[in-house]
């Protein structure tokens, strides 16, 4: 063996040593997903308003703080016209599966790079609380 065998050997054997020392005395760090709005909401067992709960899971900011638009995002003024109960319902369970939809095609036009949060871990009543005050705005 030569020379810088002996060095290549001794360093690996050190280099080895010193990764399986460091896996052992590693801590096992756990990490956490931050909130969405929805997950927030889940947390509250109060009952709240209609416009508490748009409030809560942050509509507001994104659509304004009168629902009157922003430039990131449209109006929820006048939806009774798009919508039912249960249709709004469902779009604000999973509203990427109504992307094909024409109206939102114009949006995706309009208002580029943002996404509609999902809202599937939210309780249908709360829910259904916000519809129903969309419905009626």
């Amino acid at each position: 063996m030569t020379n810088a065998q002996k060095w290549l050997t001794a360093f690996l054997g050190i280099f080895l040593a010193l990764f399986i020392l460091g896996r052992i005395t590693q801590k096992e760090e756990t990490f956490s997903l931050p909130e969405t709005y929805a997950e927030k909401t889940m947390q509250s067992n109060q009952e709240l308003d209609a416009m508490s709960l748009i409030r809560q899971t942050g509509c507001v900011s994104c659509h304004g703080q009168n629902l009157e638009g922003t430039k990131i995002a449209p109006a929820l003024t006048n939806i009774k016209d798009h919508w039912t109960r249960d249709g709004l319902i469902n779009y604000l369970r999973n509203p990427s599966s109504y992307s094909g939809d024409e109206r939102f095609k114009e949006y995706k036009i309009k208002y580029k790079n943002i996404v509609m949060p999902a809202y599937n871990n939210m309780d249908v009543k709360d829910l259904g609380k916000i519809a129903d005050f969309l419905l009626e705005k």
